[in-house]
């Protein structure tokens, strides 16, 4: 990819603009505020701009002007608080700061909420830079994309934090640039299938054990993996080798850090004024002010800048639900009740609804997923009824019950045998994903593959069956990385994954295992088609408790190229299993979880089996054969 040189156009400020910003639906703010290259009376220059409405007096400081506090005064616009200044001479590549005069004489040096590129830790200046020339050579991917209904396309994701997914063995840092990474990471995903990425923490952050989830930098990729433009190359690369791009996306809150948004010109600007709606008391850090038309705007600009400036496919929304809950992790009188009384955050539901919106009405291919723990009704539900139109939700009631269901002693899975169907009854409320994500193998939650019960050729049993099950259940797929070929430790941002254990047969087993589920997820349109309705799901049994066993099929929506899975969930073999099928025909086998090429015993399965006449299961027909212990079997019919 390269990058276009050209004359900047002067860029100014007008009263459009202003009034627009206020009035909180100015979506492409970002190419006004912040720091852009322009031109007055034939001089080339960078225009600065910020908003910063309680300040007495703002300057621009930085690299250009020796830091000298009084060179470069900024005007105030007008009442809304938008100042501006225009520096001929300044070029790309200088750091800055907005220098703030507060109402009572304070001086603070803040860093530029709408800066595109940041000053690498622990430093935390802005850095001059330029976005709009970079080229693109993915319109193929873009307008297939924008074609296409993501609820009935498969959709596997790999979450993925570049800065410990592969550390580089000769850099200090460890890190390879976005470059290195793309250059990385696509071979990887396409050799085992995947459909998309989702990556951690891009957007600016100062603190590496946030993961990115505490951000500064709203519109800047963090530039300790590189700029804009290397950014730009490795989500162009993934596009053009057909894989998509999710961001996480964090409008929930913000950190306390003096260079940030926390009482960004004196008073609380970006935050709440009143601190039993404005922080979290458990978390240390502030809360956006839902209210606030500029700060809405401010968020939704942000998240039409990723998808317009850097084509990402897709925002994962984090921590949905301390947004629609007052009274999320607080105590009584930590918080404030809404108008009506209840705990119901009235402000950020109107935010999701025009959020939405906005994005699904200007990029229908682009999706937006809610991370909500919570039973809140209609989080994917259109507006007319009252939802919040998300295109999917994480549905972590599944993960809860998956990940618990599968870390007891099989001697007491049939006691919590309805823990792996519940999901099931609840499944067409949603648009569903279903996350076995980074939060589930840290905090001495213990990796996927440790969580799992007995000796270790048992674990990666276990773990080889716990997937089949999540991928033939309904609901799109995210695996957090490492899991897909048995990272052993918890995750740590501090070091990169256990790639050594691909030398073990049971890690490379693993590996060739997920490739293959990935492979037949991709392959079957049952398998992605319907995912939130009962015409694409029916359990054959799902109440076989004693034996802890599991049989249903996925269906398509024209009936043909059906799957049975089948799942034992105990170190013992069930000889002779049988199972009810709904038609009298070949059940040609697809996968076999015991192969030995994938860690197992070598137990074998027919290749095919013909259906008999006989009732099982309430059905009329059935087929029988060994089901190995800790054994999947899918077949196609």
């Amino acid at each position: 990819m390269a990058k276009a040189e050209k004359k900047p156009e002067k860029v100014f400020i007008s009263e459009t603009d202003q009034y627009l910003f206020a009035q909180g639906t100015h979506y492409d703010i970002y190419k006004k505020l912040g720091a852009h290259p322009s031109a007055e009376d034939g001089k080339e220059g960078m225009m600065f701009a910020v908003w910063a409405p309680h300040a007495a007096g703002v300057h621009v400081v930085g690299s250009f002007n020796g830091w000298d506090e009084t060179a470069h005064p900024m005007e105030k616009l007008g009442p809304g608080g938008i100042y501006q200044v225009f520096i001929p001479g300044v070029k790309t590549g200088e750091l800055y700061k907005f220098l703030i005069t507060t109402g009572d004489g304070r001086k603070l040096y803040k860093s530029d909420p709408f800066a595109n590129s940041a000053e690498l830790r622990p430093g935390t200046a802005s850095v001059t830079t330029d976005i709009t020339g970079i080229k693109w050579t993915d319109g193929k991917w873009m307008s297939e994309r924008d074609a296409k209904d993501v609820k009935k396309e498969p959709l596997a994701i790999y979450e993925c934090h570049i800065g410990s997914w592969m550390r580089h063995p000769d850099r200090e840092n460890g890190y390879y640039n976005y470059r290195e990474f793309a250059d990385r990471i696509v071979s990887y995903l396409k050799e085992l299938k995947y459909t998309h990425v989702e990556l951690m923490g891009i957007a600016e952050h100062p603190f590496d054990g946030s993961w990115g989830y505490q951000v500064t930098g709203y519109y800047a990729p963090t530039s300790r993996y590189g700029t804009p433009e290397d950014f730009a190359y490795l989500v162009n690369k993934l596009h053009r080798n057909k894989i998509g791009v999710i961001l996480d996306w964090v409008p929930a809150h913000f950190p306390r850090d003096t260079h940030g948004l926390a009482d960004f010109d004196g008073e609380p600007l970006f935050e709440h004024p009143d601190s039993r709606l404005g922080e979290h008391p458990d978390w240390g850090t502030k809360i956006f002010n839902y209210g606030k038309t500029e700060v809405k705007n401010f968020l939704i600009a942000n998240a039409l800048f990723w998808i317009r400036e850097f084509h990402v496919d897709g925002l994962r929304v984090d921590a949905v639900a301390s947004m629609l809950y007052l009274d999320y992790g607080k105590k009584d009188g930590q918080w404030v009740a809404n108008k009506y009384g209840g705990n119901k955050n009235l402000e950020a539901i109107e935010f999701f609804k025009h959020f939405n919106s906005v994005i699904r009405g200007a990029f229908p291919g682009v999706m937006t997923i809610a991370e909500e723990s919570t039973a809140w009704p209609k989080v994917t539900g259109p507006l007319e009824e009252d939802g919040l139109y998300f295109t999917f939700k994480w549905n972590m009631g599944w993960m809860h019950d998956f990940c618990e269901y599968m870390k007891l002693d099989p001697i007491y899975r049939k006691y919590n045998h309805y823990n792996m169907t519940f999901a099931m009854s609840y499944n067409n409320a949603e648009n569903y994903i279903l996350p076995l994500s980074h939060d589930e193998v840290v905090h001495l939650k213990c990796s996927m593959v440790n969580k799992m019960p007995g000796y270790q050729v048992d674990k990666y049993a276990n773990l080889r069956v716990g997937y089949t099950y999540m991928f033939g259940h309904s609901g799109k797929k995210l695996l957090f990385m490492g899991q897909e070929f048995g990272q052993e430790r918890e995750w740590s941002e501090e070091r990169e994954l256990d790639w050594f254990l691909l030398e073990n047969d049971l890690n490379k087993g693993m590996q060739a295992y997920v490739k293959e589920l990935l492979a037949m997820y991709r392959k079957y349109p049952c398998m992605y088609e319907i995912d939130n309705d009962w015409a694409g799901f029916e359990w054959i049994n799902a109440d076989d408790a004693d034996r802890s066993t599991y049989s249903f099929i996925r269906k398509s929506a024209d009936g043909k190229k059906n799957l049975l899975f089948v799942l034992n969930m105990t170190p013992m073999e069930r000889k002779d299993y049988c199972v009810g099928v709904p038609k009298k025909k070949k059940y040609r086998l697809v996968l076999n979880s015991d192969e030995k090429r994938f860690g197992g015993s070598g137990a074998e399965i027919p290749a095919e089996i013909t259906a008999k006449a006989e009732v099982c299961d309430g059905k009329s027909y059935r087929i029988t054969f060994d089901l190995p212990p800790y054994g999947a079997a899918v077949f196609a019919f």
